[in-house]
């Protein structure tokens, strides 16, 4: 009787473990009034372009933000191809600028923060994979804190949940990587 319980203590503290590590690593802030909304690429790039229009398109910002190199280098970049991916959806094409020189993460927060501060924006929405929002978070802050306001924000995602990413090999697998990526990233803050 004694193990069935001690086993019973474990699985609740295993499976609050699991959850509680799934919700610090997709931070979502409430939303606010922005002056620009930043999409790194990668992931399901699609999703995340699709969800910095419906900011847009929505009143959240009134201007874009694509940050991402194209993997083929004989290849649009990731950035164009979101831009184009926006502008079909109806975005304006003076209200997106891109960055398309990141390879990583840390250079997409470089990189785009370095566009940010040319533009004079004093807050910006960030907007990526829901597994990946702790770490890009990270980043920019260490590239914009405190001049600039960074709301979390990320994309929906039909792969992974803050909530039940265990129940997955998926949801495994990018948790899994993405945990030393993230404490690596507080390291160098």
């Amino acid at each position: 009787m004694r193990w069935l319980i001690s086993g019973a203590v474990l699985v609740v503290i295993l499976a609050g473990a699991l959850l509680a590590f799934g919700i610090y690593i997709s931070p979502k802030d409430p939303l606010s009034r922005s002056d620009v909304v930043v999409a790194v690429s990668g992931g399901d790039t699609y999703a995340r372009t699709m969800e910095a229009v419906r900011l847009y398109q929505n009143d959240w910002v009134s201007h874009m933000i694509f940050s991402g190199s194209a993997l083929d280098p004989d290849s649009e970049s990731n950035a164009a191809t979101m831009r184009d991916i926006a502008i079909n959806a109806g975005v304006s094409p003076e209200a997106i600028t891109i960055e398309e020189e990141s390879d990583n993460t840390r250079q997409n927060a470089d990189r785009t923060a370095a566009l940010i501060r040319a533009l004079e924006y004093e807050s910006m929405i960030l907007v990526t994979s829901p597994y990946h929002q702790r770490r890009t978070y990270i980043e920019f802050k260490n590239q914009l804190a405190p001049d600039v306001t960074i709301i979390n924000h990320p994309a929906p995602d039909d792969r992974w949940s803050r909530r039940t990413w265990w129940r997955s090999p998926f949801g495994w697998y990018v948790t899994a990587s993405e945990a030393p990526k993230v404490l690596y990233s507080l390291s160098q803050s």
